[in-house]
C-alpha cells in the first residue's frame, strides 16, 4: 500500500484549514438584511409627501392608537379606575383623544407648565401629580392659575409628597397662600427612588396633614416598573409590593382612624399594569400611557398585543451608492466588502434622536462616523432604494422626551395626514 508523502500530508492539513477557516467565515460574515419600504411606510410616505412635510416630524396612527386604547381597556375592565400618563402623551389634543377613548377623566402629571396647561385647557381633569415637586414649582402654578378657566385645584389636583420635610413645605405654602392641598403620599414598594419606606414617617406625616386644615389626605401611589424588568420572580415581587402598599394602608386606616379604601390609591405603569388581572390588590387604580403609543422600550411580552403607534418620519437629505469615511481611506470599502449593509451611505435631516431605525429595513448607523443630531449617517445595502427627498421612519425608543423635539405631531389615518396635534 502506497503512503502519502509527509509533505503531502501537510498541504491536505493546511488545506483543510483553510477550507474550515474560510467556511467560517463565510458563517460570520452579516448577510444582506436590505429591503425597501413595506406597504404600510409606502402608504405613510406618501401621505406626507401630500400633505408637503419637508422636515423630522413626529407622526402617530391614530388606528393604532385607539385599537391600543381598547387594549388597555379590555385588559383594566371595571376592575380599577384607568388614570392616563402625561408624561408619555404629553399634547393636549392626544390626551382628550385617550381620555375619550379610555372613558376617564384621570390625568397624572409630571411637570408644572404642563400642569398649568392641562388646568387651561382640560378645566375637567382629575390630576395626580407623578412626582413630589419643589415647593416653587407648586408657588409657580397657584400664581398662574387663571381662576376662570373652571379648574379647582382644591377639588381636582393631588400634589405628590414624599418625605415629612418636604409635607412641611407644603404646609408653610398652604398657610402664605391661602389654599387648601389634597395630599397624596408616595411610597417606597420596592423602587427604592423615594417615598415613605418607614412607619414612623407615614404616622408623623398623617397626622400633620390632620392637624392642619388646609391640607387632606388624598390617597397613596405606589409605583412597581422593578417588577417588569426582573429576570424571574416578576409575581413574587408584585405580591412583596403590594404587601407594603397594603401594610401602610392599614397603618394609615389606624392612625386615622376610618376607611381609606375610596381615596385615591394608586399603582401601576405601562410595563406593570397587566399584572394585575387576577387576585385581590390594595389599590383602586392603574396608571399607564406609553403602551397606547409602544415605544420600543416597551416591547414586552406581556404588552404582545399592543402595537408602535407612533415614528419620527425624516428626509434623506443624500444617498450615496458608496460609503467614505473622512481620514480613513479605502476603509468605507473595507467595511462594506465584509458586510453588504455598509455599501450605502444616506443621511438624514436631524438626527441623534432616542429611536432606532424602523424603514426599510437594514439601515443601521454607521459606528465610525459618529452621531449628530444635524445631519445623522446610516449605512444600507444595495437592494436599498432611497433616494434623497424620500422618507426614512425611526422608531422612538421613549415617547415623553423624544415627543417634545419635533413640534406638532401629524396625525395618520387611513392613508391621510388628518391633523396636527400641538405638544
Amino acid at each position: 500500500m502506497s503512503k502519502t508523502p509527509p509533505l503531502s500530508r501537510r498541504k491536505l492539513l493546511l488545506g483543510g484549514l483553510t477550507a474550515g477557516a474560510l467556511g467560517a467565515t463565510a458563517l460570520l460574515r452579516p448577510g444582506d438584511s436590505g429591503a425597501t419600504h413595506s406597504n404600510y411606510f409606502e402608504h405613510l410616505s406618501a401621505a406626507l409627501k401630500k400633505a408637503q412635510l419637508s422636515k423630522p416630524t413626529l407622526v402617530i396612527d391614530k388606528t393604532v392608537l385607539e385599537d391600543n386604547i381598547a387594549s388597555l381597556r379590555s385588559h383594566i375592565g371595571n376592575r380599577f379606575d384607568y388614570r392616563v400618563v402625561g408624561k408619555s402623551l404629553p399634547s393636549i389634543p392626544l390626551l382628550e383623544t385617550v381620555m375619550q377613548g379610555a372613558n376617564t377623566q384621570r390625568l397624572m402629571m409630571f411637570h408644572q407648565p404642563f400642569l398649568s396647561q392641562v388646568a387651561k385647557r382640560l378645566p375637567q381633569a382629575d390630576v395626580l401629580m407623578g412626582k413630589p415637586m419643589p415647593v416653587d414649582a407648586a408657588a409657580n402654578f397657584y400664581r398662574s392659575l387663571a381662576t376662570d378657566k373652571g379648574f379647582d385645584p382644591r377639588r381636582q389636583l393631588q400634589w405628590l409628597i414624599d418625605t415629612p420635610a418636604r409635607l412641611r413645605q407644603y404646609q408653610m405654602l398652604a398657610r402664605q397662600l391661602q389654599v387648601a392641598m389634597r395630599i397624596n403620599i408616595e411610597l417606597d414598594v420596592g423602587l427604592h427612588r423615594g417615598g415613605v419606606q418607614a412607619d414612623a414617617d407615614l404616622v408623623t406625616m398623617l397626622t400633620l396633614i390632620e392637624a392642619e386644615p388646609l391640607l387632606t389626605f388624598s390617597g397613596f401611589m405606589g409605583y412597581e416598573p422593578h417588577i417588569a424588568k426582573l429576570p424571574f420572580g416578576k409575581l413574587a415581587a408584585r405580591d412583596q409590593a403590594m404587601q407594603i402598599y397594603s401594610d401602610k394602608l392599614t397603618l394609615a386606616q389606624q392612625t386615622l382612624g376610618r376607611d381609606l379604601s375610596q381615596l385615591t390609591l394608586n399603582a401601576g405603569g405601562s410595563p406593570t399594569y397587566r399584572y394585575y388581572k387576577d387576585g385581590q390588590f390594595p389599590h383602586n387604580e392603574l396608571a399607564a400611557g406609553s403602551c397606547l403609543v409602544k415605544p420600543s422600550d416597551f416591547d414586552l411580552p406581556i404588552l404582545a398585543d399592543h402595537r408602535p403607534a407612533a415614528f419620527i418620519a425624516t428626509p434623506v437629505l443624500k444617498a450615496l451608492n458608496t460609503t467614505e469615511l473622512p481620514g480613513l481611506p479605502g476603509l468605507g470599502k473595507l467595511m462594506a466588502l465584509w458586510n453588504p449593509n455598509r455599501a450605502k451611505s444616506f443621511f438624514t435631516y436631524g438626527g441623534y434622536w432616542k429611536a432606532k431605525a424602523e424603514s426599510p429595513e437594514g439601515l443601521t448607523l454607521n459606528p465610525i462616523f459618529g452621531r449628530s443630531t444635524n445631519q445623522d449617517m446610516y449605512n444600507g445595502s444595495n437592494r436599498m432604494t432611497l433616494q434623497a427627498d424620500d422618507w426614512m421612519f425611526l422608531r422612538p425608543t421613549q415617547s415623553e422626551f423624544v415627543f417634545l423635539q419635533f413640534g406638532d405631531i401629524a396625525v395618520y389615518d387611513q392613508g391621510n395626514i388628518v391633523d396636527f396635534w400641538p405638544i
